[in-house]
């Protein structure tokens, strides 16, 4: 197989056990478990390690000896060593250091889609749930076996793995239903102010007055649930009305209101509003496991908003300060609660205000503690800020390109990055093939592993879509599909706004309409010379109940509106 080919699928009934080195561990005849990992599943232990690779050359087997791990792992594959591959010395990743999160890098089209469903496919079977994008449409495969082929065959052969062809139980998400997938929604209060500028793409002074929008809605009562909530109480500051409002919260000037304003209706226009509202994800659905106690994998289906970058990247944002916030601490524990892959990671960076990368280094540095690892995937190194790229202890680097001078320096920092190596990292980067990766991970004490080129296992699910009838069928067979499908509107900030704003327009008109009654009655009183003035005088209130406004208001009173109007006309309107 040539490394420039990519990882095929292989046969279900292929039998790879014929082409596996005994080093490997497994007895000959043995089936591997459904993860595809040598037997046990993710703990060949370092004794049978050490044994089977005494006969690699001295600087492999140095390496090899720092992925000999006694307690669980996640196989990656085999070492390369002077352009040889040795199913004798295995790649791992130790189990209990997937919430020290990590790093899958790499240019495009050198596999990191396959590094990544490689390794969700063995956390599911270890019942770790895991949740992941699929930015462009290609991994709902995970949820079905592999196919039949001769190529994976002969990969498993190479690196010493046991295929075998087994799917993932996973659910299906779509960002506010656009595309197939449960809706997966958020209320404007939830998301907050500093994620929604990230959408707005507002600066950092905006920023900083949308903060205080959020909080006078606060203090007043406003629920910010859906965009046209926003909408309403930014419109309401910047009228002639609430301009006098907009002086009690300090700092924000009308110019700026404007701005926010502009910002969100050219969002809403974009076809953004669906994303935002009720009901609102529940992020303690991604902790589920299967009845099987396998974990389950969360698939967010992106390629309907893939041209909507910034707004993807954010959710995904919010979807792991959910999980933070909600988390109990655990410290340490022997495997995490969930492992988290953030796709297309660089677009959650590009652009990013102060606080917002500081909720992000302080959110990665901290939820480790509740057990959640978190992998970024991107293409260099260098697309993850410095204070983010120090918490991740877990790296698997694939090829990167030095066409330009600005590749060589992204080539020369990556390199940078890497503890000390027996290779010219700088040469091998630029040679690997399609699933071949530089890796380095945190030992069972915590300490980096050597570096050590590495040819990766096949995934043992389907490397491609599966037809969007089944996708359809799994996505309205959830548990969760019920929960989710349908969108609510309650009452919030645009309903009180609203019948408050008609609230005050009917107290003018009534004003007016009683003044227009009082001066008619002037000029009749004056016509008559004091002659014939009726023995008692219409009280203005009778004047108003009876004029044509009050009784249209009183028609009113079964819509939501007029249950509104009528209960502040009597002094009962729920605050």
């Amino acid at each position: 197989m040539s490394d420039s080919e990519p990882i095929p699928a292989a046969p279900a009934n292929a039998d790879p056990s014929s082409g596996v080195d005994a080093g490997t561990g497994l007895t000959p005849g043995t089936t591997a478990p459904a993860t595809g990992t040598t037997a046990p599943a993710t703990g060949t232990t370092a004794p049978e390690s050490v044994t089977t690779a005494a006969a690699l050359p001295a600087p492999a087997l140095e390496i090899a000896s720092g992925y000999a791990f006694t307690g669980p792992a996640l196989d990656l594959g085999a070492l390369v060593w002077d352009g040889q591959c040795l199913p004798d010395a295995q790649i791992r990743i130790p189990l209990g250091m997937l919430n020290r999160h990590g790093l899958v890098a790499g240019a495009t089209g050198t596999g990191k889609t396959k590094t990544l469903q490689l390794i969700a496919e063995q956390l599911a079977a270890q019942g770790v749930p895991v949740f992941l994008a699929d930015i462009k449409g290609d991994v709902s495969g995970i949820s079905a076996p592999g196919e039949p082929g001769h190529r994976v065959t002969q990969r498993a052969s190479e690196v010493g793995q046991e295929w075998r062809a087994s799917g993932c139980p996973s659910e299906f998400y779509a960002l506010g239903g656009i595309g197939p997938g449960i809706p997966l929604r958020a209320t404007i209060t939830g998301f907050g102010p500093v994620l929604l500028s990230k959408c707005l793409q507002l600066n950092q002074t905006q920023e900083q007055s949308l903060g205080l929008i959020f909080h006078y809605a606060d203090q007043k009562g406003l629920e910010l649930v859906d965009l046209k909530d926003l909408r309403a109480v930014v419109t309401f500051l910047t009228s002639d009305e609430g301009k006098q409002e907009l002086k009690t919260i300090g700092g924000l000037s009308t110019a700026t209101a404007g701005v926010i304003l502009r910002a969100l209706t050219a969002f809403e226009q974009q076809g953004m509003g669906d994303f935002f509202g009720e009901p609102e994800f529940d992020s303690s659905e991604l902790l589920r496991t299967a009845p099987d106690g396998r974990g389950l994998v969360s698939v967010l289906e992106l390629p309907a908003v893939q041209d909507k970058p910034h707004l993807f990247s954010t959710f995904l944002m919010w979807l792991l300060a959910d999980l933070f916030q909600d988390l109990p601490e655990v410290g340490d524990v022997e495997k995490p609660k969930l492992v988290f892959f953030f796709d297309e990671a660089h677009l959650l960076f590009s652009g990013a205000s102060k606080a917002f990368l500081e909720a992000i280094t302080q959110t990665v540095r901290l939820i480790r503690s509740k057990g959640v690892g978190v992998f970024f995937v991107t293409q260099t190194p260098k697309d993850v800020p410095s204070d983010v790229l120090a918490q991740l202890g877990n790296r698997v680097q694939h090829a990167l390109r030095a066409f330009t001078p600005d590749d060589q320096k992204a080539l020369k920092s990556t390199v940078r990055t890497f503890p000390h190596s027996a290779y010219d990292l700088e040469e091998l980067l630029t040679s690997l093939g399609t699933g071949e990766a530089v890796v380095t991970v945190l030992s069972e004490k915590g300490a980096p592993t050597p570096v050590a080129a590495t040819r990766l296992r096949a995934p043992e699910s389907l490397m491609g879509p599966i037809d969007a009838a089944a996708l359809d069928r799994a996505v309205k067979e959830s548990v969760l599909y019920p929960r989710y499908a349908n969108a609510v509107d309650r009452e919030s900030a645009y309903e009180k706004l609203t019948a408050q704003e008609a609230e005050a327009q009917a107290r003018k008109e009534a004003e007016a309409q009683a003044a227009k009654a009082a001066k008619a009655e002037k000029a009749a009183a004056r016509g008559s010379g004091g002659r014939g003035k009726p023995k008692e005088d219409t009280s203005v209130v009778e004047q108003v109940v009876g004029s044509g406004i009050f009784k249209s208001l009183a028609r009113s009173v079964g819509t939501q509106l007029g249950r509104e109007i009528s209960r502040s006309l009597f002094g009962t309107r729920r605050r």
